[in-house]
């Protein structure tokens, strides 16, 4: 089951591809979007370009910074392939749950899974990128776009949760 804000967002620590350790802590005071993803899922790679795209909108042009945390998450995805999906991509960082252990405590499921955390460190989004499905390609719906773009006005987002859809991860943790 996942967390429904406003809630505390659990603490972690988690190593990034090249071995360095990063904290939710180290990013207090800024907009944290997790994004729970996965080198081989299509709605995981769909939604990659419109997340950097909207991260560098945000950035440069509102005061509060915002970061993109993007977590690998499924135990069955090496890291050669992490290392070479993520650089494809576009990510200049990619942080490691090489045991589902963050995963698990935020309830993530199903990459990708976006969590949005505000200045203070309240879980104040989780849920879908948008409301695109199988039958509706085209959305009509932004949810990670209106959650960031409310959070920026200083307003609570609304739905502050929505279901999340993708690919199932994997993990091997007990």
């Amino acid at each position: 089951m996942s967390l429904h804000p406003p809630y505390p967002a659990p603490a972690f620590s988690l190593p990034d591809l090249d071995g360095r350790l990063h904290t939710l802590q180290a990013y207090r005071g800024q907009i944290v979007i997790l994004n729970f993803w996965s080198a081989e899922c299509p709605w995981s790679e769909r939604t990659d370009q419109a997340l950097n795209a909207a991260l560098a909108e945000w950035n440069a042009h509102t005061p509060t910074p915002c970061v993109l945390l993007p977590i690998a998450a499924n135990a069955n995805e090496p890291r050669p392939l992490l290392v070479e999906t993520a650089h494809a991509r576009g990510f200049s960082l990619l942080l490691h749950d090489h045991d589902g252990r963050v995963a698990a405590h935020y309830g993530a499921q199903t990459p990708p899974h976006l969590f949005v955390i505000d200045t203070t460190g309240l879980l104040r989004y989780q849920g879908a990128f948008d409301d695109v499905t199988f039958r509706q390609r085209i959305p009509s719906r932004h949810y990670l776009k209106d959650a960031v773009d409310a959070l920026l006005r200083g307003d609570a987002p609304d739905p502050c949760s929505t279901p999340a859809y993708g690919c199932t991860l994997v993990s091997f943790a007990e």
